[in-house]
């Protein structure tokens, strides 16, 4: 399935994961690949949340407390302990930013650690890591 919504990005199923996402160009280590805009989630809605199906596509936001519901593509990037791409929120512009930390080819799905840094090898104890 292939969306209009950034041409350069393609959302497409993957065995045993679901969705992912794709790039549909080749980006260089160091490029922005997408700026999501974010909807703030306070500690209370993030406790609502958490019994919900929204706890598995939460982000931290400013603490571990609060949390951003991130749009755009964000919230369909699978996780992987060797990621080509890493996440960090921009709090001036109410983003969660998506960038290269490799060089990612035409069609090659598109990961991040969910831990946070790239090199994060720290299990995941909320979902099953399929690699």
């Amino acid at each position: 399935m292939n969306t209009t919504m950034d041409p350069r990005l393609s959302v497409r199923q993957i065995s045993k994961k679901g969705r992912g996402i794709f790039a549909e160009i080749p980006f260089s280590k160091g490029d922005l690949i997408e700026a999501c805009p974010i909807i703030f989630i306070n500690s209370k809605e993030r406790l609502k949340c958490e019994k919900t199906i929204l706890e598995y596509y939460l982000y931290p936001w400013k603490s571990t407390r609060t949390g951003a519901m991130v749009l755009g593509y964000g919230s369909l990037y699978n996780h992987s302990f060797s990621p080509n791409a890493g996440w960090k929120p921009n709090l001036k512009t109410m983003c969660m930013e998506y960038s290269a930390v490799k060089d990612i080819k035409k069609n090659e799905e598109i990961t991040v650690n969910y831990n946070g840094e790239p090199d994060d090898k720290a299990p995941i104890d909320w979902f099953d890591v399929k690699e």
